[in-house]
């Protein structure tokens, strides 16, 4: 199988949870929204190792822009999401990016840069090919790293956000899970 983005987009979309969220985000009205992270490239690793596509996915993630960067303005973005997907009784993690620096380096530990865009948290993440995302608003994917790590499972360090202590983290919690996964260190 080569990985291109339709094929990418038809294996994320058997999964039902995912075939929900993304027809029902446009009801939120949100600026930029992208379902992002594991519940896509997640699937694909299922695939691959003849399992549901749902199969070990912890959350769904859901990034959108908004230039209010009050936590009350994200708050009630949150709220609202819940009441819209309560019936699907899954973690849906939907966060504005636009914010992500007013609150990353209390969590983390280390600063974060200020976000121009829902693209720009997606670009961020810790394993190079995992950084994809699909925009809810095109159908498109984004995958500035492409998909071939992915496709391979091969997990790299994102030279956009170089962090070695949590890419290892992260790198080893995907390998336990899919144990065909291989880490490639610098």
């Amino acid at each position: 199988m080569t990985l291109t983005a339709e094929t990418l987009l038809s294996i994320a979309m058997t999964n039902p949870i995912n075939a929900q969220i993304t027809s029902r985000l446009p009801w939120l009205g949100l600026n930029q929204c992208m379902l992002t992270a594991g519940c896509l490239f997640q699937a694909v690793w299922n695939h691959q190792s003849q399992r549901p596509t749902a199969w070990g996915i912890k959350d769904y993630d859901v990034f959108y822009f908004d230039t209010d960067l009050s936590w009350e303005a994200e708050n009630e973005v949150i709220h609202s999401a819940q009441r819209l997907f309560q019936d699907l009784d899954v973690n849906i993690e939907i966060r504005n990016q636009a914010r992500v620096h007013l609150w990353y380096s209390q969590r983390f530990g280390k600063p974060y840069p200020e976000l121009q865009s829902a693209k720009d948290g997606i670009d961020r993440y810790l394993v190079a090919g995992t950084c994809i995302g699909l925009d809810v608003e095109t159908g498109e994917i984004y995958a500035p790293n492409g998909l071939a790590d992915t496709e391979q499972g091969i997990l790299r360090i994102n030279p956009k956000n170089p962090q070695p202590d949590l890419f290892d983290q992260k790198a080893k919690s995907y390998q336990a899970r899919w144990s065909w996964l291989r880490i490639l260190t610098p």
